[in-house]
């Protein structure tokens, strides 16, 4: 896509937000500027009326899966989260206003459906916006949803970032990089110039040796690395 020493935990960031630092600066920085030199509040000229109508036809509540066509609200699952429930915003700001209408459910456990919205990504012409909307309409979302994920064991997610870079490279996509440990938190790996991609995630070598090392990243760490 276009469009992570046990001795220095306690001093590093938490961890809720840290391991997400990298993915959260490279969606919100290159949208804010461009808010910025649209004139930054354009996005809320419409006042209350046209929020009111952007969201009128979105699921209060999508279930576990695709998004409904019928745009018809659904009951929510049992026993689900502050973490879901963050995404569930996200997800409904993005076929709201984002520009992604078939924007897919969080999974039960509250992490994206990366399969799905990959495939997405991949149609000509929807790779923009694909993270935090068209224009960066709903980076506050994704943000606070990135804030509220749970926190994880950070040497396990290094090990798992690991072992899917090395399996990336096997497989053909030989610039792949390593994730790193910074402060006791998991930073992921992937194109060594994200600002300036130099790997084509669109390209079938790709796609081919994302799908044979999919299996290597733990739940939730598919939309990082």
């Amino acid at each position: 896509m276009n469009l992570p020493d046990t001795s220095s935990r306690a001093a590093a960031p938490s961890s809720r937000t840290a391991a997400r630092l990298r993915l959260a600066t490279l969606v919100a920085l290159p949208l804010l500027a461009f808010s910025a030199a649209c004139g930054g509040s354009g996005g809320e000229s419409g006042g209350a009326d046209e929020k009111d109508t952007a969201i009128a036809d979105v699921p209060d509540a999508p279930t576990a899966g695709t998004a409904k066509d019928d745009g018809e609200p659904s009951a929510p699952p049992a026993g689900r989260s502050a973490f879901y429930d963050a995404q569930l915003k996200y997800v409904q700001c993005m076929r709201a206003k984002g520009g992604y209408k078939d924007f897919p459910d969080p999974r039960l456990s509250g992490h994206l459906d990366w399969d799905k919205i990959n495939e997405i990504g991949a149609q000509p012409g929807r790779n923009e916006g694909i993270k935090g909307g068209r224009n960066g309409v709903c980076v506050p979302e994704l943000q606070a949803a990135m804030a509220a994920e749970p926190e994880r064991d950070q040497q396990k997610s290094y090990e798992s970032m690991l072992a899917h870079a090395k399996c990336m490279r096997d497989n053909g996509v030989s610039r792949f990089t390593n994730p790193t440990m910074s402060g006791g938190n998991a930073q992921p790996g992937g194109d060594p110039n994200p600002a300036s991609p130099s790997i084509d995630t669109n390209s079938p070598a790709y796609k081919k040796a994302r799908e044979a090392c999919a299996s290597k990243l733990l739940e939730g760490l598919d939309g990082m690395q």
